[in-house]
């Protein structure tokens, strides 16, 4: 993920007049952050979502005379966790119970913290991983939750293409959840998703998508499903129905237009290489398969409807 360069006003007043300055923040060339924090607006709004919110909680923490422990959503894109639907517009912050209460543009949450439970990403304090995946996990929606569960577990334990460490994942959850039995609030809800959170998904699309098949009435889900290649390498497939002996496949639009992803080839070649695999796919198994995105998984409704136009259903 890019970070954004923050530029203070003093740092703004070095290269400009006051004037030029004035003029710019009217312009709409500098987006304001926090008082006497600007950023770019052109960066900002070339900006991935959570570059947004770790620039917020950079800003909060320049022109914090303490600097705030991030918390929550907050936290997780600064450990470079995707997000899912989260608040975008405020930084969470935990802070002990005898804080004053909250500035604007913060969501402060009451709680003590162990050492353990804090650690600098390059200048920025925030909630411990482990610690963080727990508290969204107690107070955030159950999409929202799951995403970054899913992503945290990603992080950690997906080592090579079709290499899940299974075991490393299962011991995260239970250091998870002994965080999470810390608190009053929220257990039930934290074993819900961490019973459910799988690092296997490699998108926030995916783990949404996870969410909906179940929703609809799939229960032997396999995720990342090996099928021999042309090659020596096997193709992967994002899910495996294998109570409908069907595939599925989320298909973000943005893997034909990022260079990273594209690997140094066209739009129109990606999508060509992608339906010769498909194809490949079909033919040496045999098995129906369904391409669907985001405006398919916008509710289970939505996915059925886009599932039933390939004939794949869960059983009854």
């Amino acid at each position: 993920m890019t970070s954004l360069t923050l530029l203070s006003r003093g740092e703004l007043l070095d290269a400009m007049t006051p004037r030029r300055l004035t003029a710019a923040i009217a312009a709409g060339e500098l987006t304001r952050l926090r008082i006497g924090v600007y950023v770019d607006t052109a960066a900002w709004d070339a900006a991935k979502p959570e570059a947004r919110v770790v620039a917020r909680a950079r800003a909060l923490t320049l022109s914090s005379p303490a600097p705030p422990v991030v918390s929550h959503e907050t936290a997780a894109a600064a450990h470079g966790l995707a997000l899912y639907r989260a608040d975008r517009r405020r930084v969470h912050v935990i802070a002990p119970e005898a804080r004053p209460g909250p500035a604007g543009g913060v969501i402060r949450h009451r709680g003590e913290l162990q050492d353990a439970d804090v650690v600098e990403i390059d200048g920025l304090q925030a909630t411990s991983l482990t610690r963080t995946v727990s508290d969204v996990a107690r107070t955030a929606s159950f999409e929202q939750a799951v995403t970054i569960a899913d992503a945290a577990l990603r992080q950690q334990f997906v080592t090579a293409p079709g290499e899940y460490d299974v075991d490393g994942a299962a011991g995260f959850r239970q250091e998870v959840l002994m965080i999470a039995r810390r608190s009053a609030h929220g257990l039930t809800r934290a074993r819900r998703v961490l019973d459910f959170a799988d690092g296997r998904a490699q998108l926030p699309g995916e783990s949404i998508s996870r969410i909906r098949l179940r929703e609809i009435g799939f229960r032997s889900i396999e995720l990342q499903v090996a099928v021999p290649g042309r090659g020596i390498h096997p193709y992967y497939v994002d899910f495996g129905l294998e109570d409908s002996n069907a595939f599925g496949e989320f298909d973000g639009a943005i893997k034909y237009v990022d260079g990273k992803m594209l690997d140094g080839r066209t739009s129109s070649q990606a999508l060509d290489d992608e339906k010769q695999r498909e194809d490949w796919i079909r033919g040496t198994t045999q098995r129906r398969y369904a391409r669907w995105g985001w405006p398919h998984i916008a509710t289970a409704a939505d996915l059925r409807t886009r599932l039933d136009a390939f004939s794949i259903r869960p059983p009854r």
